[in-house]
């Protein structure tokens, strides 16, 4: 299949911005506790790594708290390290 220069650049040029995403934790009464498996396990990828700033839009500030709580409750065995 020839590849098709005009076709391919006209997406990356004009293509759809993506809006912002919101941090769910700024401005509620959301807070960050190591103990919430439930919570914490939305910001765990399917391999048991941490999700990024750009995949959960959290801020900078929430996203090292929400490390930080992670890494507890990985410590005190709610979280498992690695999923099998």
């Amino acid at each position: 299949m020839p590849y098709n220069k005009s076709n391919d650049g006209s997406r990356r040029r004009g293509g759809v911005r993506r809006r912002r995403k919101v941090c769910v934790f700024c401005g509620k009464d959301n807070v960050i506790d190591y103990k919430d498996s439930a919570k914490l396990k939305k910001y765990i990828s399917e391999r048991g790594k941490i999700l990024p700033r750009r995949v959960t839009g959290t801020c900078a500030k929430h996203q090292r708290a929400l490390t930080v709580a992670i890494k507890r409750a990985r410590h005190i065995a709610l979280l498992p390290y690695v999923v099998e």
